[in-house]
């Protein structure tokens, strides 16, 4: 519940009133699939994939002027490049974090299974954002 109320917070303040109702329930569910990842197995490690999706929005914030035009666009430039990349790594962290956690056998398979189901959930709500954005006019 941490990292979904975290990551509404950072939407919301992107463009006030942007998040359509859609968006606001993926993300709580995310939230709900996150804890339940947890409890289920008595394991509380699969949550430290919930930090990296406080993480994927923060480029956007710092580097892209709260706007996700900058992503697919081919412009360059030093910030530009640099929110490009940290944007990526973080996306990539939230797949291989709970991948990681499993070869150590840390969390069992079905912790990291619902894990990458709550990222496929959080990239499905990031797109929906992603194209609210490009689809209002401000």
């Amino acid at each position: 519940m941490f990292s979904a109320s975290i990551l509404l917070q950072i939407l919301v303040s992107l463009k006030p009133g942007c998040l359509t109702l859609q968006e606001s329930f993926q993300t709580c569910q995310i939230s709900r699939i996150e804890f339940t990842a947890c409890a289920i197995y008595n394991n509380w490690w699969p949550m430290l994939s919930a930090l990296m999706y406080v993480l994927v929005p923060m480029p956007c914030l710092f580097f892209g002027g709260g706007s996700t035009q900058f992503l697919i666009s081919r412009d360059g430039g030093g910030w530009i490049d640099a929110a490009k990349f940290l944007t990526g790594a973080s996306a990539v962290g939230s797949i291989a974090i709970p991948i990681i956690l499993k070869h150590a056998h840390m969390i069992e398979t079905g912790a990291m299974l619902i894990e990458l189901v709550s990222f496929f959930i959080f990239i499905c709500t990031v797109l929906c954002f992603h194209q609210a954005n490009l689809d209002d006019d401000w």
